[in-house]
């Protein structure tokens, strides 16, 4: 599949169906979008603005219990999710992942945040939303991991790397800076702290003004 990376975490993958992740600052108008997962409820992951230009009648959302009633509204066709369970779809499956503070409080457990591990089109592309290390990722197996880099709401580039390092995907690609949060100098940080067999696709696009 072809991969994009918008502003911050904005993820859109496309081959035979196309999948948007957390929708933000979104330009065109492109409503293509068969899938629409979101990860939690802050306005840079849940854009209404956005998922309008992106969404049309057919498309599914996938949320956490914490945008039910937000995303409801928008569509018809919503799958209410929680962490730590397997969804089976018609041409796609995932896992959900909890997305979490350890120390901070931008992101509590209890909210049920999530992160997603979607299998398709025979690949796993593993998008983690905003999250710390925490003891329930270092088991995670995927070919990509879009990992959160920034830091202060999430893990900072040197936590994001030695993850990387840990779980051992095919590929990295950072999100989750450039805009609210870290630079752009990060991505090549990162670069360097990734184990040279693990690539790193930086794609993250400069926000337009």
């Amino acid at each position: 599949m072809d991969m994009e990376v918008f502003t911050q975490s904005a993820i859109k993958l496309s081959g035979q169906k196309k999948v948007y992740f957390d929708p933000f600052k979104i330009t065109s108008e492109y409503h293509d979008a068969d899938f629409i997962f979101v990860t939690h409820d802050h306005y840079d992951h849940y854009d209404e603005a956005s998922i309008k230009k992106v969404m049309n009648k057919q498309s599914i959302f996938i949320v956490p219990k914490v945008l039910k009633e937000k995303v409801e509204g928008l569509s018809e066709i919503v799958i209410v999710v929680e962490p730590n369970k397997h969804y089976e779809l018609d041409t796609i499956s995932f896992d959900t992942l909890p997305a979490y503070n350890l120390e901070k409080e931008f992101h509590p457990k209890n909210k049920g945040y999530v992160g997603y591990n979607v299998f398709i089109d025979g690949t796993r592309y593993y998008i983690m939303g905003d999250t710390d290390v925490v003891d329930e990722l270092k088991e995670v197996i995927t070919d990509i991991c879009f990992v959160p880099i920034g830091g202060y709401y999430t893990m900072d580039v040197t936590e994001a790397a030695a993850y990387i390092n840990e779980i051992k995907p095919k590929k990295a690609v950072p999100i989750h800076y450039g805009s609210i949060i870290g630079d752009f100098s990060l991505q090549e940080d990162f670069k360097k702290l990734v184990n040279k067999n693990i690539e790193v696709d930086i794609l993250l696009k400069e926000e337009e003004k």
